[in-house]
């Protein structure tokens, strides 16, 4: 299984970032889940955390304030506004699970969707809320996350392994540019590739390499902003500037030059609103609704 990226991957402005924890799903679960993502945050009165995310290409089961809800695959990037109080608690999951989650996973790309079971809102807020520390509470959410999966998913068939696989393949190998190459790593036609993701994932394998591309340019210009752009282009595929500049304005609604002048700015930004992960957490926050799209994490 492929391992857990640094917590500011998929993440445009990491210094926005409140408490945020990505932990490794274990045993049996693992199969079905690549890892699980709790922030937390204590903002003072008045102030707002603003999350720029540009998620993962994948479903999200989501838990907080006593809700739960399903953010499909996304397309672009999504904004999140963080205020008061709160924690949230997320499974990202792996195209083995999405059928037994999801009906029709296509028909939830760039969607949250509030879903009815009060038994598992109530059993990771009953983990949460509570004065433990924090690694307890993460410890006790994720477990209460995993019970819950463990009881409503079969074994997987060779066919959603190899979904996974897919995925893994086109987030982990940079090798990997085209279609083509991800169906020639897997040994399958590029129509068995195209019909793996519509089933399990809910975009086309193209958007899988695209995003891993996106996240790991934006990582770069992150780690050095002087770096030269036509030399990023190539280095992750592009054929020239000019399709690497597309590619960001399309995804993320700005240009890589106008991503890179916003963060000096942004990144000395004031973080002291972020929790420590050590205080109580009640589920008193609020979230601008346009938030709702958890393409995390």
């Amino acid at each position: 299984m492929d391992g857990i990226p640094a917590a500011s991957r998929g993440v445009l402005y990491p210094t926005r970032l409140p408490t945020f924890h990505r932990e490794p799903a274990e045993g049996d679960v693992a199969t079905f889940v690549r890892w699980f993502w709790i922030p937390e945050w204590d903002l003072e009165p008045g102030r707002t955390s603003r999350q720029h995310l540009i998620g993962f290409p994948a479903v999200n089961l989501v838990i907080e304030n006593g809700t739960v809800g399903i953010a499909g695959p996304t397309t672009r990037s999504s904004v999140r506004d963080l205020t008061g109080t709160g924690w949230a608690v997320g499974a990202l999951l792996r195209p083995a699970a999405t059928p037994a989650i999801v009906e029709h996973v296509g028909l939830i790309r760039d969607r949250y969707d509030e879903v009815d079971l009060p038994d598992l809102a109530a059993a990771v807020g009953s983990a949460m809320n509570t004065d433990a520390p924090s690694s307890q509470r993460r410890r006790a959410a994720i477990a209460a996350v995993t019970d819950w999966l463990l009881h409503r998913l079969d074994a997987p068939t060779d066919e959603a392994l190899l979904a996974n696989r897919m995925l893994e393949t086109a987030e982990t190998d940079r090798e990997v540019r085209t279609v083509g190459d991800l169906a020639a790593r897997l040994r399958v036609s590029t129509r068995s590739l195209q019909r793996l993701a519509a089933t399990y994932v809910g975009v086309p394998p193209s958007a899988l390499i695209r995003r891993r591309r996106l996240q790991e340019a934006a990582e770069r210009i992150r780690q050095d902003p002087g770096l030269d752009l036509t030399r990023l282009a190539h280095e992750y595929g592009y054929a020239d500037h000019a399709h690497l500049t597309n590619d960001f304005r399309t995804a993320l609604g700005f240009t890589p030059s106008g991503y890179r002048h916003a963060l000096p700015r942004v990144q000395t930004g004031n973080r002291s609103g972020a929790s420590d992960g050590s205080g109580r957490h009640s589920p008193t926050s609020t979230v601008s609704r346009q938030g709702r799209t958890r393409a995390v994490r």
